[in-house]
């Protein structure tokens, strides 16, 4: 066997460092140095943070981007690489600034994981067909990855812009000779060796096709010898044992002398037999396919040999795609989110403003906790694999419109401000439960260990933090996507393995820090271990209940309060950190608003005040402050309620003094009245006798032809005085028919408890047959009995009244015709203003009108009437009840008001 020689010997890089593939980890030296076990202690807590942290969630968001097995399986496990220091962690930063400014996504298609194949050809392993020619298509489309940057690199504006990626690849060995030799012994589209291998391979294969020709001749010429001897019903030449042979009937056997039988058809009828003559033909055939597959075989030995001895340039070939590939999976995810590129360290983003963020050590403004972004992070993966950039970028503005709409205009999750000054280490975050303490505390962690990843943040303008080389976190909480139930000793266990690996480097987040045990206790360990935290940590933040701890700034510049914003007057956090300042829990305000027993609401008070003397100075000036306003708002009261009961007292005693004499003064009105009637009939009869005394005297000299016209104005003049002084014409009073009269709103009648005094009717009369009327200020419910009706004569029409009667004519001309063929219109209630359909819109604002009035609409009967008091004023509070009423689909139709109704539309409800 005798390859081609034409491939020039395999060359490694100088001077490489071997990294490992999953997470680009280095064994340090210290592993077995004094101080290998708190090189452990730390590695553990470490990973115990980033389970914590949900760092793991993290990685599997950038998953969804990654374009190669490998990408992906470092992702799923959470083993995204951090850097070793703040020069590593830039130069991935770099890296991923530059994948976000390729003009169009590399091409990781060709890429496959080659770390089982190597490392098997190296134990001697024979590779097939197919896993050799994975490595030559991973082998191309790494050499085609470093062609596509460089093909970016010479098209853009600046030669240095993709310098971070390139830099990736620009020192591997792509093996193309490795590559070349593959392609030239193998077609990986048939997946066959190719003659060309070797000559021993091409000099056998062409042995054993002109030995295979001449056999098949043979047998064609034997197989149609038989059939025409009736032996076989058609030629048949097939292969039996690995042997070519002919087929023929069992009873023709002798036609075949000296043949030998190979195999025979299930029935026993047809046999399988190899003639004399193509017995060293088969011989030849099977000594040829075996040294065919040999020499194949010793092909694809010398090509896994190959592979073997490029283990090197392979396995860092590959790192580095890994490498590059975990830079454009980071650049895309931070795009999803629209992210910003943090600064690390001492660096100053450009166009801030350096006397403010000079003094600070953390500057993040308007951040938000990444993996509560996670639900809007698939749906535009998927829309970028197909649609262009702009239309991700709608759909994220869609997106970010539907949360707003969701959360009543807020964006969820709720960005915050981390501002942490120079010469603060500890910060003490105070604030009520479920007010966002520790998701804000998570938060930092999650950005801290993002930014040492190389990842961008979600967040505003140019974050700014440290380099952290160790976050270490003991966080126990019902936030945790594995909720952590560690006791009191657990937490301190842990926060004692922090306290021995925290250097000056360190970022140390600690929740509920002393909580579990005796109050006293708790604080003064908590003071103690922050206190010991303050020179030994880079910065440390903690969430606290105990106000004790937030004291501890007024003593010590190095520490720092905040609070988490709670709301008193929705009873809800805001999520908003409010630095500087100290919070209060709010524990008994939250129970009261979930409907705590008041008692309990109280005696917990108490205990409060009892539990801290030292605020009680404090309270007690406030309390004073308050009792002085609810004094004030009292008497301001008193004096109201006093007026009332003045107004009350004098109706009162005017009813008391006509009611006293009802039954004199009902007597008298009697007399009156007959008296006045009495006068009025010596009147009307003085003026008849004095008209029949006229015409007695007038008839004794009239002649014949006068008599009739006499008697004519005699009895004229009589019908007159007779219609005069008739009883209709004089002011009575008759009693109300209850019986067929309803008395109507707005009419004025007597009322007998009242001394028959004129008052209003209110509302009509009511199932238990009492009717609402007004007299002065004051009104009242009264029997209908005890009413008494004015004459409709004597009854003199009031604005009220003409309203009312036009609304009863409107009222009696719906009720003629129910539903008018031509207008399609139903009939309506009783054009009748009450308190149950008006809705008064006067003294309130549009918005506060406008909602009114679509309730009240609402809440109106079917084919009802709503009256809608607006008033007059400026005109807009009318102008929207006008606009609402012309389009809202419950109103049918509507009136404005009449120069009798000024400030009132009526509204017909369908």
């Amino acid at each position: 066997m005798v390859l081609c020689n034409c491939f020039i010997h395999v060359h490694r890089p100088p001077n490489f460092c071997h990294i490992a593939v999953h997470g680009f980890i280095r064994k340090s030296s210290l592993t077995n140095s004094p101080g290998s076990s708190k090189v452990k202690v730390a590695e553990d807590l470490q990973k115990e943070s980033e389970e914590i942290l949900e760092w793991h969630s993290v990685c599997r968001q950038v998953s969804a981007f990654t374009s190669t097995s490998m990408g992906l399986s470092i992702a799923r496990e959470g083993k995204l690489p951090f850097g070793r220091s703040l020069q590593e962690s830039q130069k991935l930063l770099n890296q991923t600034t530059a994948a976000m400014l390729l003009p169009r996504p590399l091409d990781f298609s060709g890429i496959e994981d080659l770390s089982e194949i190597v490392s098997s050809s190296v134990v001697g392993q024979l590779r097939t067909i197919r896993e050799l020619c994975a490595v030559k298509r991973t082998l191309q489309s790494a050499r085609e990855l470093f062609e596509q940057l460089e093909e970016a690199s010479l098209n853009g504006d600046s030669s240095d812009r993709y310098y971070p990626l390139i830099e990736i690849l620009q020192n591997c060995n792509f093996l193309t000779e490795l590559e070349q030799k593959i392609g030239f012994c193998i077609d990986c589209n048939l997946s066959v060796v190719l003659d060309r291998a070797s000559e021993d391979l091409q000099i056998i294969r062409s042995e054993r096709k002109r030995n295979m020709d001449n056999l098949e001749s043979l047998l064609k010429e034997v197989a149609t010898q038989i059939f025409r001897a009736g032996g076989i019903d058609s030629p048949l030449i097939t292969k039996r044992r690995s042997r070519m042979c002919v087929g023929i009937k069992a009873s023709y056997k002798s036609l075949l002398p000296d043949g030998i039988v190979l195999n025979a058809s299930s029935s026993g009828a047809t046999y399988f037999m190899e003639p004399k003559d193509a017995v060293e033909l088969n011989n030849m055939e099977v000594r040829l396919s075996n040294s065919e597959k040999a020499e194949e075989l010793g092909i694809l030995s010398l090509l896994t040999s190959e592979i073997a001895g490029s283990e090197t340039e392979i396995i860092y070939l590959l790192e580095r795609i890994l490498e590059l590939d975990l830079a454009c999976a980071r650049a895309a995810y931070a795009r999803s989110l629209n992210g910003v590129c943090p600064i690390l360290g001492v660096e100053i983003c450009k166009g801030a403003r350096s006397n403010k963020t000079e003094n600070l050590l953390v500057d993040i403004k308007g951040i938000q906790h990444p993996v509560l972004l996670e639900s809007s992070l698939g749906s535009l993966h998927m829309l970028s694999i197909s649609e262009s950039e702009s239309s991700v970028q709608s759909h994220r503005e869609n997106i970010k419109l539907e949360s707003d709409r969701s959360t009543g205009g807020s964006v969820f999750p709720v960005p915050i401000d981390i501002k942490v000054g120079h010469a603060t280490k500890v910060v003490v975050i105070s604030g009520p439960n479920t007010g966002g303490k520790t998701a804000s505390m998570k938060t930092l962690g999650l950005a801290s260990l993002m930014s040492k990843a190389g990842m961008y943040l979600p967040a505003r303008n140019c974050p700014r933090l440290p380099w952290f080389d160790l976050v270490l976190a003991d966080i126990g909480d019902n936030q945790s996507l594995e909720q952590n139930l560690s006791t009191f000793s657990g937490h301190i266990s842990r926060i004692c393995r922090i306290l021995e690996v925290a250097s000056k480097e360190s970022l140390v987040l600690i929740d509920e820090i002393g909580n579990g045990t005796d109050p006293s206790e708790g604080v003064a360990l908590s003071a103690s271990i922050l206190q010991f935290l303050k020179d030994r940590v880079n910065l440390a933040v903690v969430t606290t209940h105990y106000a004790d701890l937030s004291c501890l700034k007024e003593k010590d510049a190095k520490f720092e309060n905040a609070a988490m914003e709670f709301s008193l007057e929705t009873l809800q956090p805001t999520y908003h950190i409010l630095w500087g300042n100290t919070g209060n829990s709010n524990a008994l305000s939250i129970a009261k608003s979930i409907g705590f027993n008041q008692k309990v609401i109280d005696d917990a008070h108490k205990w409060v005040e009892r539990l801290k003397p030292d605020k009680q100075k404090e309270w007690k000036g406030l309390l004073y402050q308050s009792l002085v306003e609810e004094r004030s708002r009292l008497e301001t009261q008193a004096r109201s309620a006093a007026l009332f009961h003045s107004e009350a007292m004098e109706l009162y005693n005017e009813i008391k003094v006509e009611a006293e004499d009802l039954n004199t003064r009902e007597a008298l009105l009697k007399a009156k009245e007959t008296q006045r009637v009495q006068e009025e009939l010596k009147t009307a009869k003085s003026q008849i006798d004095a008209v029949v005394q006229k015409f007695e005297e007038q008839l004794s000299n009239a002649s014949p032809d006068q008599f009739n016209s006499l008697i004519r104005e005699a009895e004229g003049a009589i019908k007159s005085i007779v219609q005069a002084h008739c009883v209709s014409d004089g002011f009575s009073v008759r009693e109300m028919d209850n019986s067929s009269y309803i008395p109507q709103v707005g009419e004025q009648v007597y009322v007998k408890g009242l001394g028959h005094k004129l008052a209003t009717i209110v509302e009509a009369p009511g199932e238990d047959g009492t009717t609402l009327v007004q007299y002065g200020k004051m009104k009242m419910r009264v029997q209908k009995s005890n009413l008494k009706a004015i004459p409709s004569n004597e009854r003199k029409p009031t604005a009220s009244s003409i309203a009312h009667s036009k609304r009863l004519d409107q009222t009696q001309k719906s009720l003629k015709d129910p539903l008018d063929a031509n207008k399609g219109e139903f009939s309506y209630e009783p054009v009748v203003q009450t308190s149950k359909n008006t809705v008064d819109l006067r003294g309130m604002r549009v918005d506060e009108a406008s909602h009114c009035l679509n309730m009240a609409i609402a809440a109106s009967r079917s084919r009802g009437v709503l009256f809608v008091v607006h008033g007059m004023g400026s005109g807009v509070v009318k102008e929207r009840a006008l606009e609402i009423l012309s389009k809202h689909p419950r109103v049918a139709k509507f009136e404005q008001e009449s120069p009798l109704n000024y400030g009132c539309t009526v509204a017909y409800i369908k």
